[in-house]
């Protein structure tokens, strides 16, 4: 390995929003997490809608138009037949 290229590898402390904190290597010495193994509806078993800045909402605004033009598209084929 060169020498001076690498960064430093620390033993880095992790903090959950959920309160959880655990330790892990990193080349960070303090790493701040929203979700963690402890809250992931994954690994509790809970279902937990996690929906950060609307992004369900914002997704369906997004492709409205697409429906809109799709079942239009439909209605017109449907009427040339």
């Amino acid at each position: 390995m060169k020498k001076d290229i690498h960064p430093e590898y620390h033993n880095a402390l992790v903090h959950c929003a959920c309160g959880h904190e655990f330790e892990t290597g990193s080349t960070l010495k303090e790493i701040k997490v929203e979700i963690c193994s402890q809250c992931h509806p994954f690994f509790t078993g809970k279902q937990k809608l996690v929906d950060t800045a609307g992004r369900v909402e914002r997704f369906n605004k997004k492709y409205e138009k697409f429906k809109k033009n799709n079942a239009s598209k439909v209605s017109a084929k449907k009427a040339e037949d």
